[in-house]
């Protein structure tokens, strides 16, 4: 497991490096929705029964860095490293192809994780925050971004050029982020839209990872988790897939 270890030490190291950019500048990116959508609305909204509406919104913030930033990680790696040209030093190494998955997921979720906590002690200042299932605030937040961090693989595996991957992220990652949940309850909306809402995986990872703070979400937080886990299984096998094959790698 060396060639693992050494991967991942490297992938860790490449964000950590320049944390300025890829830790502190998503948590201010955070601390400044909080500061305006709780602003703007805090006192005119209580999604749920004695929950204001800038406590709703903390952990919805924190979980969408948290996958944001689980996609950049590895996709941005993989897109600079077959642009570069350095990729070939990652495959001519005997790297498997698990643990080449593994040590790029397991970076991204250091990555996604990291960026949380930024967020959340930055904002827990805001308001009083409680803990009322922590094991699925843990869960959620690591099962959510493995599960970005292999899809971020995937869309570095594909793209050939930055505005590829560019276009993964706008048309994909990010309506599906801010359609989740993060700056509303699903049960606000109308049906044909809360049913709509149900198909989109992030929902689940937003509200699952909320009800972790709160004890009360819109869908049963272990439902929420299988649907996750699910998905995660289903994209991993072809994250996989494509490694193994060696997809847009091995040219």
């Amino acid at each position: 497991m060396s060639g693992f270890r050494t991967l991942f030490y490297k992938e860790t190291l490449r964000f950590w490096k320049v944390s300025f950019q890829t830790v502190l500048a998503p948590v201010v990116t955070a601390l400044l929705y909080l500061a305006i959508f709780g602003h703007a609305l805090r006192g005119h909204v209580e999604v749920y029964p004695g929950v204001g509406y800038t406590s709703f919104l903390i952990p919805g913030l924190i979980m969408m860095s948290v996958l944001q930033n689980a996609f950049a990680n590895s996709s941005s790696s993989l897109i600079q490293s077959k642009i570069t040209g350095n990729l070939v030093f990652v495959l001519l190494p005997p790297l498997t192809h698990w643990e080449l998955f593994s040590a790029y997921v397991l970076a991204s979720v250091v990555r996604g994780l990291a960026v949380g906590f930024g967020v959340f002690i930055v904002t827990i200042w805001f308001v009083p925050m409680t803990f009322a299932a922590p094991l699925f605030i843990i869960g959620f937040a690591a099962l959510g971004s493995a599960l970005l961090g292999t899809l971020g693989l995937i869309a570095g595996i594909w793209a050939e050029k930055f505005d590829q991957l560019a276009a993964f992220q706008n048309f994909l990652i990010m309506p599906l982020t801010f359609l989740s949940g993060v700056f509303y309850s699903t049960h606000t909306l109308p049906d044909i839209w809360r049913q709509v809402s149900r198909l989109n995986p992030f929902f689940y990872m937003i509200d699952g990872f909320r009800y972790g703070f709160f004890g009360v979400s819109d869908v049963d937080p272990l439902a929420s988790l299988a649907v996750v886990a699910a998905f995660f299984v289903l994209i991993a096998a072809l994250a996989m897939r494509l490694i193994a094959s060696g997809y847009k790698l091995r040219h």
